[in-house]
């Protein structure tokens, strides 16, 4: 049975998901190795298939746990009990922050998604499609209130939102002059300036 732990506490599968993260940011998925993982993690490729069952399972992972986090954060916002354009402006700035916060795994899924298995493309798109769905579910309770012009379908503006912070791997820097919140702001913003009446 592989060791759960390390030295210092952290769990092997942490230690597998943060050095195929590290090792897939530079290299890319398609040039780095099982070996290069294990080597790096400090453990057996034994250790590896008892968590994961391949190196696509871990590509797999370093997404589905960003966009788990991202979800349960969506559900809260839009369960809260607040007037929908907070709830809208709260998510929608959210899922930026937690965006440039995991911009590594979010950059090399972007870059890498199509390596994906045919399954678990599919299961990948599910949970995005759900993410989606729930966020187009605020902006349309938004436009049947009155609260958001229906000029624009709710499809187009989540597109339009989506699609900003789908490229945000290729300009944001951390060293740069926008603090994630601060472009959180401004995303946000542009987004409610599109949907008021």
């Amino acid at each position: 049975m592989p060791r759960t732990t390390d030295g210092d506490g952290t769990p092997v599968p942490q230690r597998l998901l943060a050095a195929a993260t590290r090792l897939f940011a530079e290299q890319g998925y398609d040039r780095t190795s099982v070996q290069e993982i294990v080597e790096a993690a400090g453990v057996t490729k034994g250790a590896l298939y008892h968590y994961f069952g391949s190196k696509d399972d871990l590509l797999h992972e370093v997404y589905a746990r960003v966009l788990r986090l991202q979800q349960e954060r969506l559900d809260a916002f839009a369960d809260a009990d607040a007037p929908v354009e907070k709830r809208v402006r709260d998510a929608a700035a959210d899922v930026v922050v937690t965006t440039i916060d995991n911009l590594d795994d979010a950059s090399i899924f972007f870059r890498s998604m199509h390596q994906l298995s045919p399954e678990k493309n599919k299961q990948v798109r599910a949970e995005r499609r759900r993410y989606h769905e729930r966020f187009r579910a605020l902006i349309e309770e938004g436009q049947r209130t009155g609260v958001f012009t229906k000029e624009t379908p709710a499809d187009l503006v989540v597109d339009y939102h989506f699609g900003s912070i789908h490229h945000l791997s290729t300009w944001y820097r951390p060293k740069g002059p926008l603090s994630p919140q601060e472009v959180a702001d401004h995303l946000a913003d542009l987004l409610l300036r599109a949907l008021r009446p």
